[in-house]
This record gives structure tokens, sequence and C-alpha cells, in this order.
């Protein structure tokens, strides 16, 4: 089924997910919600992240309080980043949401597809408000869940024409571009490596479980708008510390980013720039209360952690939806 009650508590799949949650959809919502994190109507702690064992599996617990939407919540994921290789997805759990007034649960909701959209659309809105208008060539560079999603959430913003792909493994590079040619959207071809598949790009979504950097500031274009989404832990990055000087660096959460990201928190560590590097949140944008993209030569940067209350917003947007099926 596609949901099912449980005991006045509406427990809801990954298919009615995808059924009642547009990825156009989802950017309009995730744009409210960061504007509503920049303007402090959000409360919501720096996630809790525990390692299971030493090969890299995480579980990490997310709440959130959304106080003018009276709705509170908390999602419970693992992150198992090699789970493609026996068919399972990186990202397993479930979204709690509860009516605050009253502290009565109302639905819990399948973490792994709300995660996958939600991701995306958030990259769609910093893109949306960062990139350049006309921008139209996409570099994923990543395979899994996370590439598919990008390009949709890209494709909804910016008028994509062409699309290289690059992965680890080349199978699953040539499997994703199989997946994308016959959408008919844009022209999609597997790069050789990193530096191709970024050189021309005017977007570079960077989606993949890599610890070390795998993009390097040298190999992009004046004017590129970069999305760096996989690394979410300190001593983790994707992009070398040439490539975050070089841009003009927006995050979704000044605080989170200030303990978890990595690709900013390394450069920051070795001296490449100071903690005004930061040129603020994409809500604060979206608000008008700080610029975004200055020049058409600008690098603009969005580092992206994800935040508990994109998961709670796009949750309770499916439960409202869901709720009179």
């Amino acid at each position: 089924m596609l949901s099912e009650r449980m005991d006045g508590m509406l427990a809801i799949g990954a298919d009615a997910v995808r059924e009642a949650l547009s990825m156009s959809d989802c950017i309009a919502l995730m744009g409210e919600v960061l504007a509503a994190v920049s303007a402090g109507e959000v409360e919501q702690p720096v996630r809790t992240v525990m390692e299971m064992g030493d090969s890299g599996h995480l579980m990490g617990l997310m709440p959130s309080y959304w106080r003018t939407r009276g709705i509170a919540g908390s999602k419970v994921i693992t992150v198992v980043p090699h789970n493609h290789e026996v068919g399972l997805p990186s990202h397993q759990g479930g979204i709690f949401v509860f009516r605050a007034g009253t502290g009565e649960p109302l639905a819990v909701v399948d973490g792994e597809s709300v995660t996958a959209i939600r991701t995306a659309a958030v990259s769609g809105v910093a893109t949306d408000v960062l990139a350049r208008p006309e921008a139209s060539r996409l570099a994923l560079i990543g395979t899994g869940t996370q590439a598919r999603q990008h390009f949709f959430a890209m494709a909804a913003v910016r008028p994509i024409t062409s699309v290289s792909i690059w992965g680890r493994t080349r199978e699953y590079a040539e499997r994703l571009r199989d997946e994308l040619q016959p959408l008919g959207v844009a022209e999609v071809e597997v790069a050789e490596n990193v530096a191709e598949a970024v050189q021309e790009a005017d977007i570079v979504c960077t989606v993949t479980a890599s610890r070390e950097p795998i993009v390097e500031g040298q190999w992009l274009k004046p004017g590129t708008h970069v999305n760096a989404v996989g690394a979410c832990r300190p001593a983790d990055r994707e992009l070398d510390s040439a490539l975050v000087q070089r841009a003009r660096l927006y995050v979704d959460s000044r605080p989170a980013a200030q303990q978890e990201a990595g690709d900013y928190l390394i450069p920051l560590a070795e001296g490449v720039f100071d903690h005004r590097h930061i040129v603020g949140e994409v809500g604060e944008v979206l608000g008008g209360r700080i610029p975004g993209r200055q020049s058409a030569d600008q690098i603009t940067l969005f580092k992206s952690l994800g935040l508990a209350v994109e998961d709670l917003a796009a949750a309770h947007y499916i439960y409202e939806r869901r709720r009179g099926a």
C-alpha cells in the first residue's frame, strides 16, 4: 500500500512520496524553507551523527521545529555509501512529523525518497538564484540517486542542453547516461575524467561519497556555478582548496557549515582564507539581505549539508497531500 494508518499516525511509503512530491513543487517549498531558516523562524540543532564501526557507515538524528508553521519532527537515517553494490540505497530511514501545539504524532514518512528529492531541490533553489540565467551545460560528478535527481532539479531551473557525467565506475556512468538520454532534454555523454567533465560546464554538481578532493579549481571556467553536495563531515571534501578560494561561497546554514563542512573547514584551517569567506546563506539571498552573483565571470559555490527542517517541511507537505487520500 502507498500509505497506512498506525494508531492515528499516517505511515507514508516511498511510492506515495514520489507521487505527492514533484521536483518543481519541492523546489518552491525548499525556497520557502531556506528563507525561513535565514529569517530565524526555525529551530534546529546541528545534527547528531554516530559512526557505525570504522567502515564510514553513519547514523544521523536531525530534529527541527518550524515555529510559524507549528510543526516539529526529526529524521533518523543511516548512510552506507556503497550500498548500491548490493542493490540498496545509500540513505535509508524515516521522518517523524508532529503537531507542535499538542505534540500529536501525525506521520512517519519514508526518509530515503524524501532525502533524494529535497536534496536536489535545495540545489535547484541555489542554482536558480546564483547560476547565470543562460547556464545550459551541466556536469554531474557522481552516478547515484543524487546525480539522477540533480539532473531533474537543474533542468527545472535552467535550460539544460548538455550533460557530462563522470563516475569512478564507468559502467555506472554509462548506465546513468542511458537512463537520461531517452528523456530528450539534453545531449548526454560520459567523460573520461573529472577535468574533462567540468571544463566546459556552466553548472557542476558534485554528488559523490569521496572523502578527498576530486574537483580542482583550475579546471573551472569563469562564470561556473557549483553545487557541492556529497561531503557532510568536517574531515571530508569533494573540492580542492583552490576552488573554494576562487568561489563566492554560499551555504544552507552558516552554523552547520562552520561545524560540518569539510569543503570549507579544511581550507580555513590551512589559512587559505578566514571565516569571512562565507558570503552568507542562500535564504539571505532569497530574503534580499545579501546579494547573489555579482558578475557573469564569478564562480559561485553552494555548499549543501542538508537541514532537518527541509525534511520536516517536505514530509509535512506529503502528509497534507496524503491524509485525505
